[in-house]
């Protein structure tokens, strides 16, 4: 049994798969408290859901690109059973984590897409830098940005774990906080490798919308 936020269909926001039509399935909990979180609903709301029951009602979207999110996923144990039932149901799983918990016992098929927190968060000491290592090549870490603060330290945590070999990096702003094009001129001064990335889904509809 999971404690489920929603299940919604939209477009992907983030990630390199953003612009694709996606089924959310948003799980309850979390163990962080970031400054600039815009899922704080997702901390409590929610409601008991078997694996069997989830999956029947992604089945009426008919759509095999599946995100599981939150929240933090990871925080309730039954979301490996989830990831591995949907990967074995023939969907394109992917995950959307804190990298506060370990990813260590994740499906290998599921696509890993997780944070690293940086200073404005206030909750970079919860990075487990040892999930680093079980990444995959067609996984992404993913920065948020509020400041030249968290751009500079996020260099350094690139050049110390090596992270252009080990997986995709995207970099994002916190939005409302650091001007787009701010940190785009950032990373192109700098040649940074990664992925300038927006949160589109909050350019396609009102930014505290729920449910896209």
């Amino acid at each position: 049994m999971l404690k489920v936020n929603e299940i919604f269909f939209s477009i992907q926001g983030e990630s390199t798969y953003a612009g694709l039509p996606c089924v959310f399935i948003r799980l309850t909990y979390c163990n962080l408290r970031c400054t600039y979180c815009d899922t704080e609903y997702a901390f409590y709301e929610g409601r008991d859901m078997t694996i069997d029951e989830i999956l029947t009602e992604i089945k009426n979207y008919d759509c095999k690109l599946i995100e599981i999110t939150g929240g933090e996923p990871l925080f309730q144990k039954e979301s490996f059973d989830l990831m591995k039932r949907l990967c074995d149901e023939g969907y394109r799983v992917l995950l959307e984590t804190s990298g506060s918990l370990s990813i260590e016992n994740v499906d290998k098929r599921v696509t890993i897409i997780m944070d690293l927190k940086t200073p404005s968060s206030k909750m970079m000491k919860k990075n487990l830098y040892s999930n680093i290592k079980f990444l995959k090549l067609d996984d992404e870490i993913k920065f948020v940005i509020g400041t030249r603060e968290d751009y500079e330290w996020a260099k350094k945590i690139i050049e110390e774990y090596d992270l252009k070999n080990k997986c995709k990096i995207l970099m994002g702003c916190v939005f409302g906080e650091l001007p787009n094009v701010e940190l785009a001129s950032w990373i192109l001064e700098d040649k940074l490798p990664v992925r300038f990335q927006m949160q589109l889904h909050k350019y396609i509809w009102e930014p505290e919308r729920r449910g896209v």
